[in-house]
């Protein structure tokens, strides 16, 4: 097998692949800021799967969230709203919104990509490759330069990245299934129609 193959493997089951690593990077990475610029990517063979390479105009950030949250809170107020009784949840999951963490931390850079590193009890972490769209060696690139046009522009925000495009519910192309998805507005009206259809 190949490097990259090993590596791959050993991420199957990092806790028992990486040993006492696995346990030192938690106790490092919590006492850490949320975000976190790194020199290196910790999977060196999934970041290259997802278009990272080691040139000038890329880099990964590390980024960490809570766990948990994605019911809507219960409102605490002197009034009873209208939608108090309706438990809403999040359509978004997290590798989506550390992606749009990260870009607002970097307002003049484009996300390529993200992949999952550790989770524990209390948060998951994230890496996410970023790509300063304005750098001369991103510009030369021909694999890279199309992240600088301006229909790419704040992509991650209007769910155009892998992370975004499954919590969209766009993954189900291949399956023979003539759209992506049904329209959620049409399953919206049918879900408050009167004959459910």
């Amino acid at each position: 097998m190949g490097m990259y193959k090993y590596i791959k493997k050993t991420w199957h089951k990092p806790k028992d692949g990486l040993g006492d690593l696995w346990y030192e990077r938690l106790v490092q990475w919590r006492r850490e800021s949320p975000t976190v610029r790194i020199e290196k990517p910790t999977r060196l063979d999934r970041a290259r799967a997802l278009g990272y390479r080691a040139k000038q105009g890329i880099f990964i950030v590390r980024q960490r969230i809570d766990r948990g949250g994605h019911t809507r809170e219960r409102i605490q107020g002197g009034r009873v709203p209208r939608k108090f009784g309706v438990r809403m949840n999040l359509e978004q999951n997290y590798q989506w919104i550390c992606e749009q963490r990260v870009a607002r931390a970097y307002p003049n850079c484009e996300i390529l990509n993200s992949y999952w590193v550790a989770k524990d009890g209390k948060y998951y972490w994230y890496e996410i490759i970023i790509v300063d769209k304005a750098h001369p060696a991103i510009l030369a690139d021909p694999q890279l330069k199309w992240m600088a046009k301006p229909a790419n522009r704040r992509r991650v925000f209007r769910g155009l990245t892998s992370a975004g495009k499954k919590a969209r519910g766009l993954r189900n192309k291949g399956l023979g299934a003539e759209k992506a998805r049904p329209s959620k507005a049409k399953a919206a009206n049918r879900k408050h129609s009167k004959f459910g259809f």
